[in-house]
């Protein structure tokens, strides 16, 4: 007698549903960070807010690995321009302690150091003043609603800072 699979009476439970890309995107960027070491992909994202923007400039994590079956005492790899590698080793339980305030426990125990080429993060702008533009008077100030006025203002001084040109007819 042979073995069949159990039909059941009803349908598979599916999930056509749309969903949002930034729904998808964590996903998709985790499996990749989680390949090459990283549980968590806010350390090379945040990396100079972690460890400041000196140390940032001269080094980027490349790593973490922990022991098999663990989430903690883990080894971080840092890539490390040439010369700042021996300022780095000796900043090493400085880094670990950030690391760790960081993820919040205990995640990082060891800093191992390879030599390499570190590439410059783009530099962050601040964002355009909100001041309303001088040729809008005193309409904005009236508005009540806080948000929609920040955006209004935020609007006008972009415009009052980029004239609008003639499109080119060839």
């Amino acid at each position: 007698m042979s073995k069949r699979p159990r039909v059941s009476d009803q349908p598979p439970e599916r999930q056509n549903r749309s969903r949002q890309v930034a729904e998808l995107l964590p996903a998709v960027g985790g499996a990749a960070f989680r390949r090459f070491g990283f549980v968590q992909s806010a350390i090379v994202s945040r990396w100079p807010e972690i460890v400041g923007e000196k140390l940032a400039a001269a080094s980027t994590p490349e790593s973490i690995r922990f022991p098999v079956g663990k989430k903690q005492d883990g080894t971080l790899t840092l890539t490390v321009r040439g010369a700042h590698a021996p300022m780095m080793s000796h900043l090493t339980v400085e880094i670990i302690e950030r690391v760790n305030r960081f993820f919040g426990y205990a995640a990082v125990c060891k800093v191992a150091i390879r030599h390499g080429e570190v590439s410059k993060r783009p530099e962050r702008r601040a964002p355009p003043s909100l001041a309303p533009a001088p040729e809008l008077g005193g309409s904005i100030k009236t508005i009540a609603d806080p948000e929609l006025k920040a955006v209004l203002e935020a609007l006008a001084s972009g415009v009052a800072a980029n004239p609008p040109s003639l499109p080119k007819v060839r």
